[in-house]
C-alpha cells in the first residue's frame, strides 16, 4: 500500500490528550474565578453602606462581624473594611484562593478564617493601622513568622501588614502551603460518659 499524503493542517488540528487536559483545567479555573468574583460582588453588596470599626488590638473579637461559614460572609467582612485594610485583606484572600485548592472560608472571632478539609490554617483580621495575618500553628512554619499575637494561642504566629506593599507573596504563599498540611482541628470536647 502506498502512503496517502496527509494535509499539513490535519496534524495541527488534532490535540494531544495532555492539551485537552490543560484546556479542561483552564476552563475549571476560569469558572472558579468567575464564581469567586460573583461571591465577592454579593459580599460587597451585603456590606454596602457599612464600615467595620477597627480595634487597636485583639480584645476578644476583632470586629462585630457575625460568625458564619462560607465565601459570602468573608467577602462581606472584607468589603466592609476601610482602606488600606480592605486592599490588604483582598490580596490575602486572592492569594489564599490561588494557593489552596478546596479553600474553605468563615468569619470567626470577627475576622476571616481560611482552611482546608482537615481544619483551619490561618486568619486575617483588620485592626487600626494594619491587618494581622496569623497562622494557627505558626511555630511549625519555616521560617517562623515574626509576630506573636496576644490572645490567639501559644503556637500562633504571623505578620502585621500596614500596606499592600508589605505583603511578601512568595513567603506568605509558602506559609499558606505548609499550614494547609498541618491544619488546626478545632474539636468540641466530647461529652463525658458516666463511669460505673
Amino acid at each position: 500500500m502506498r502512503d496517502v499524503p496527509r494535509d499539513k493542517n490535519e496534524d495541527q488540528n488534532q490535540q494531544k490528550p495532555s492539551d485537552l487536559d490543560n484546556d479542561m483545567k483552564k476552563i475549571h479555573v476560569e469558572r472558579g474565578e468567575r464564581r469567586i468574583a460573583d461571591h465577592r460582588a454579593q459580599g460587597k453588596k451585603a456590606a454596602q453602606g457599612t464600615t467595620t470599626k477597627l480595634l487597636v488590638a485583639m480584645t476578644g473579637k476583632a470586629s462585630a462581624a457575625k460568625t458564619a461559614e462560607g465565601d459570602e460572609p468573608v467577602f462581606a467582612y472584607i468589603a466592609s473594611l476601610p482602606q488600606p485594610q480592605r486592599g490588604i485583606a483582598e490580596r490575602i484572600d486572592a492569594l489564599a484562593a490561588k494557593t489552596l485548592p478546596g479553600l474553605k472560608r468563615a468569619v470567626k472571632w470577627g475576622m476571616a478564617y481560611y482552611g482546608v478539609d482537615g481544619g483551619w490554617c490561618f486568619t486575617s483580621g483588620a485592626f487600626v493601622g494594619h491587618v494581622k495575618l496569623m497562622f494557627i500553628r505558626g511555630t511549625e512554619l519555616e521560617p517562623e513568622p515574626p509576630v506573636t499575637p496576644i490572645g490567639m494561642g501559644k503556637a500562633t504566629r504571623g505578620v502585621e501588614l500596614a500596606s499592600e506593599d508589605a505583603l511578601d507573596e512568595r513567603k506568605v504563599k509558602s506559609w499558606m502551603e505548609k499550614a494547609a498540611t498541618i491544619p488546626f482541628i478545632g474539636e468540641k470536647k466530647a461529652a463525658k460518659t458516666p463511669t460505673k
